[in-house]
């Protein structure tokens, strides 16, 4: 039985006496055009090894297994595990693993094959899990993903936006973002109060910028947004964990041919890679 319609989740959820649970972020996707959207997005085939975060039902995950070589899937709550057994019971090509995707090995996860990632994530942990995913170096290929539209504009956004930060220049240093579509709050079960986004992001063999260590340029970025209304010199002379003088950001700047006055928000990941190796020998990290 297909799962991604309203009356066919209304049913499952019944049957198994299931309570929605706020904590784990459970928004259950009942739209079936837009998951085929999703998992089209994804680009996934016959040769492809799936990682799915979160599968709730299991409505995505009969689509993914319908099209790909393996799935895996990790779900947080053990609630849900039995119904996912009896959704995903005509597949033999999914595994289900009842565990905190914070808390896997990925590289364990999937075997050490390539793999590519597919999750409707929670609202309240969507860039802890991002961030795991990326930093993590695990042979991902890409990453589609359902998550809250702001953050989704933060993640593509350029110098300059409201919306661009530390998420948009760690995002974009390892992977390429597309913005797929949004999802209104009626595809879901129960609806969320805000609109949702669809992301892919294409992952990186090599960084598009070159930077001496991305840890320090990445201390430097986090300063730099923590008082995005101080100029770049006094929020990054402010950060204990940089311990840089305001005097040696503003030489670092001049040597770069910048504004004193400049803030964060104007600099692109390439200025900030400069910026970062040219004041890293300040530092006494």
């Amino acid at each position: 039985m297909r799962i991604g319609t309203a009356g066919n989740t209304a049913d499952i959820l019944s049957r198994h006496k299931f309570n929605i649970r706020k904590k784990y972020g459970q928004n259950f996707l009942v739209d079936a055009s837009m998951l085929d959207k999703i998992v089209n997005a994804a680009g996934i085939g016959g040769d492809d090894n799936v990682l799915e975060i979160g599968p709730g039902l299991g409505a995505m995950t009969q689509l993914l297994a319908e099209r790909a070589g393996s799935v895996t899937a990790v779900e947080i709550d053990k609630e849900l595990i039995p119904i996912l057994k009896e959704t995903l019971s005509g597949y033999d090509n999914v595994n289900i693993i009842n565990g905190d995707i914070m808390k896997q090995d990925l590289k364990e996860l999937c075997g050490g094959e390539k793999y590519k990632v597919v999750a409707n994530l929670p609202y309240y942990i969507t860039t802890p899990i991002v961030m795991k995913l990326l930093e993590e170096n695990a042979a991902i290929e890409s990453i589609t993903i359902m998550i809250q539209k702001e953050v989704a504009q933060r993640m593509q956004t350029g110098p300059g936006s409201k919306d661009y930060g530390a998420l948009s220049l760690a995002v974009q240093y390892y992977a390429k973002p597309a913005y797929i579509c949004t999802v209104p709050p009626e595809c879901f079960i129960p609806r969320p109060g805000v609109d949702s986004a669809v992301m892919r992001l294409d992952v990186y063999e090599k960084p598009p910028v070159k930077v001496k260590s991305p840890e320090f340029m990445f201390k430097l970025i986090r300063a730099a947004f923590n008082q995005r209304r101080k100029t770049l010199g006094n929020a990054v002379s402010g950060d204990a964990a940089l311990n840089i003088s305001r005097e040696a950001v503003q030489q670092a700047l001049a040597e770069l041919g910048m504004s004193e006055q400049i803030r964060g928000e104007r600099l692109t990941l390439e200025e900030f890679a400069r910026l970062a190796d040219v004041l890293e020998d300040s530092s006494d990290k």
